[in-house]
């Protein structure tokens, strides 16, 4: 399987330029790591060696033509091919066929203006100025990029990220408007269509399927005998642990009346008695034990039922599910579906026979897919719940029960199941023929011994093969993260004082083993979803000072660019990342003065990376965590013509959002999942990004904006509204989410989004006249957090109140 792609983008200098004009020749920018000075690297290849995306499905490719020595009159050309994805099925999902790109093909004449800019450049500085207040540093760094972001002057603590909007429309201050804001507005409409859909129907679905399978087992286990009985009781104890999980507590029914809306926190007393269930005396000691780990979700133990170490952390309800009692059982049930395994192997089990444990484990799995397999109605609700989470995250790298279908089918034929110990070690042979887990999530917690290589992490990760009732999906960035940390990448290879604190590597961890790569970072996942900043700031850091970091960089590297389009739009996750690389390329000649220095860069990579925070977020219940392995070792002016705003001209950006949208919208009312609020809102955005898609065209054309474009730029805050029809809270830019475990420290790697700062730009329009304007950015941290107290949106509110992390260190070339 190929799990990627790269946003190829051509850079030419004017030699270059020559050759290229004369031979047809081909430039790409390269991704492989650069030499620590900062500049941008070029190659030439020739176009058979170009990825298959490149030649098949229509990669944004961007040329740039010099033309004489003006500045202002230099221009390029932006063009991608439309994508359509109509008859196109992808594995078991048709929903692929979603997806269509429009097509861009734009030549680049934004007028420019010379850098460093002086202020008496800017034609309404005096008006500027008088209203929002730069700094010193402040105006250096507009002055010497063209921008600058700065502390929101209205409310540093702002957490609504249109609200700006209204009021720079209110202080008649030219409004720019913002990729942060869109990709907000995207991930407030994915997180609210998900919850509605877990909340009024998966929940309950997953009731009743954990129930019907629970009965099923005690009925097995009065039934049948040796290990097959003993299989049953553990069924019956994994689905008691999991109704036990979904039940309401007396503390989470409201027994008084209430207000019937979508937000009620509480179980409504008369919704809470149709969820009552009985935990079986035969295994209700090894239930509570398993219950008492969850509730005190300290890290690792091993767990009473399976008998391998679990990493209970992982089951304190994060992201949106900590806003109703109902969602916060649904994650810590659902969570114990996705994480808990009946392995194959016994090398992971700790009790005196693993190998027999293994088999019985395998014959639980047998069991549970039997009973899904004789019962329709089991099956179907099954498959209703994995469909429509797989179109959000995807599919699990785990086997599950249609693997199991086919293998028990191969066996057994039509005839009668009895598992005993040869027909197990038959389904054993048969089930590893399919391929395993390409992520690992902690199964076991794997331990290393000397001499530490990456054989025995595959090996590790081979172990933890075996069923998963609804198994976490793979993603693409988990798997980067689980191929560049140790042993994988190595040990720590940088020159310098690595026990130094101010000069230790983020991603360093020093073990028994030595100092190794125990965390990854978001910058391992932007470089290669195509930005060379990020790439620079890795090898900046020594955060790919590792002794088989550039080997592994490289493996993953390959594997991203032969990604087909296809591929990228399998689902709303992987659409997600994929609009989000036109944010990442290198914006050359045709493009504003603002965007064209590697500060910009900078300033995008940490759109993206929030972006992709929100993601994670989202994501959190479903997405297939990675771990690291652990190791034993001024005055107002007047205007003479009106002063207008301004809109981020990355019209490919707005082209993929647009599809994204669609996309969801059109796949979620195929399912039948969408209410109509939620389908209101999406239109209203995919209405939007149309509009911006042609203005940030006629911005890049330098044509100039109509009256009706400008006043919607200018009143972009109320064109918001009817997109944005989510409560207060969902509406917070503070939001968290842990995206890695390292069990060599016991920390995780916390990303996380702040409060909403302020850019402020300087644009030149068709007329000529340089303005300033201003518009809502994101803020994005990246922090270690000890695994036992992972972290909720709750809590990194009050650490943002009372003491927050510091900021990455490469987002001080864009703030002062």
């Amino acid at each position: 399987m190929k799990y990627g792609t790269r946003l190829i983008t051509v850079h030419l200098v004017f030699l270059i330029l020559i050759i290229f004009l004369f031979t047809g020749g081909c430039l790409e920018q390269s991704s492989g790591l650069n030499e620590k000075n900062g500049t941008e690297m070029t190659k030439e290849v020739d176009n058979d060696s170009l990825p298959n995306l490149y030649k098949d499905v229509q990669k944004t490719v961007v040329t740039t033509e010099e033309v004489g020595n003006n500045q202002s009159s230099s221009t390029g050309r932006l063009k991608t091919e439309a994508i359509n994805l109509s008859d196109f099925e992808a594995g078991n999902s048709s929903l692929t066929g979603n997806y269509r790109l429009e097509a861009v093909d734009i030549e680049l004449k934004a007028p420019s203006y010379e850098l460093p800019l002086k202020k008496d450049e800017i034609s309404n500085y005096g008006n500027f100025s008088g209203k929002i207040s730069l700094s010193e540093s402040d105006l250096k760094l507009l002055e010497s990029n063209g921008f600058v972001v700065i502390k929101n002057p209205y409310n540093p603590g702002e957490e609504d990220i249109t609200s700006m909007y209204s009021t720079l429309q209110e202080e008649e201050i030219p409004v720019f408007i913002t990729t942060d804001s869109l990709l907000h507005l995207y991930h407030i409409q994915f997180d609210e269509t998900l919850r509605l859909i877990e909340e009024r129907e998966f929940y309950d679905t997953l009731w009743k399927t954990d129930l019907a399978l629970l009965n099923a087992s005690i009925e097995k286990y009065n039934s049948a005998s040796g290990e097959e009985k003993e299989a049953a009781k553990r069924n019956a104890a994994y689905f008691s642990v999991a109704l036990s999980l979904l039940q309401p507590k007396s503390k989470q029914i409201q027994k008084e009346d209430y207000y019937d809306s979508d937000y009620i926190s509480f179980f409504p007393e008369d919704t809470a008695k149709q969820y009552r269930f009985e935990t079986p005396d035969f295994v209700k000691k090894d239930v509570e034990a398993e219950l008492a780990l969850i509730e005190v979700h300290k890290g690792f133990a091993v767990s009473p039922i399976f008998h391998y170490e679990e990493d209970y952390s992982q089951y304190v309800p994060r992201g949106h599910y900590t806003r109703t009692e109902q969602l916060e059982n649904y994650f810590k049930a659902f969570m114990w579906h996705g994480r808990m395994s009946m392995l194959l192997k016994g090398e992971l089990i700790k009790s005196i026979d693993p190998e027999k444990d293994a088999r019985i484990q395998t014959i639980q799995a047998s069991l549970i897919t039997s009973q899904l397999q004789s019962e329709p109605e089991l099956l179907k609700n099954w498959d209703r719940i994995y469909e429509v989470t797989a179109f959000y995250v995807g599919f699990s790298d785990d086997l599950g029960p249609y693997e199991y279908m086919e293998a028990l089918d191969s066996v057994f034929g039509s005839g009668e199941r009895k598992f005993d110990e040869i027909t197990v070690n038959e389904l054993k042979t048969k089930l590893a023929e399919y391929e395993g887990p390409k992520i690992y999530g902690g199964t076991g917690n794997c331990v290393l011994e000397p001499p530490f290589t990456s054989e025995q992490a595959d090996e590790c990760l081979e172990n933890t093969t075996g069923f998963r009732f609804m198994g976490q999906r793979f993603i693409p960035d988990s798997y980067v993260f689980s191929n560049l940390v140790w042993p994988y990448t190595g040990k720590y290879a940088g020159a310098g004082e690595y026990t130094d604190e101010n000069k230790t590597p983020f991603t360093l961890v020093v073990t028994e083993a030595g100092p190794i790569r125990g965390f990854p970072r978001g910058l391992d996942v932007m470089a290669l979803l195509g930005s060379g900043r990020a790439v620079y700031w890795l090898d900046e850091l020594n955060d790919s000072s590792y002794e088989n970091y550039s080997i592994q960089y490289g493996k993953m590297e390959s594997e991203f660019s032969n990604f087909s389009a296809a591929d990228w739009n399998r689902n709303l996750y992987w659409s997600w990342l994929y609009s989000l690389q036109p944010l990442l390329k290198v914006y050359g000649t045709g493009y504003p003065t603002f965007m064209q220095s590697n500060t910009w860069q900078d300033k995008e990579l940490n759109t993206a990376l929030a972006s992709w925070t929100e993601l994670r977020h989202d994501t959190i219940l479903y997405a297939k965590q990675s771990e690291t392995m652990d190791g034993s070792i001024a005055p107002v002016e007047s205007e003479e013509k009106p002063v207008v705003g301004y809109l981020e001209p990355i019209p490919d950006f707005y082209a993929r959002l647009l599809a994204l949208t669609k996309m969801t919208k059109q796949g979620l009312s195929e399912m039948e999942v969408l209410n109509p609020r939620s389908e209101s809102s999406l239109t209203s955005l995919e209405e939007i990004l149309a509009k911006l898609q042609k203005i940030s065209e006629k911005e890049l054309k330098n044509e100039e904006l109509t009256t009706e474009e400008y006043d919607f730029i200018k009143t972009f805050g109320d064109q918001l509204e009817g997109t944005n029809g989510a409560d207060d809270d969902v509406k917070k830019t503070t939001i968290i989410a842990d995206v890695h475990t390292d069990g060599n420290s016991g920390d995780v790697l916390e990303e996380g989004v702040g409060y909403v700062d302020m850019l402020v730009v300087a644009y030149k329009l068709p007329d000529g006249r340089i303005l300033l304007g201003a518009g809502p950015v994101m803020s994005h941290y990246e922090f270690k957090q000890p695994m036992s107290d992972r972290l909720t949106n709750e809590k990194w509110r009050e650490m943002l109140e009372e003491k927050p992390p510091e900021r990455p260190e490469w987002s001080l070339t864009y703030r002062a």
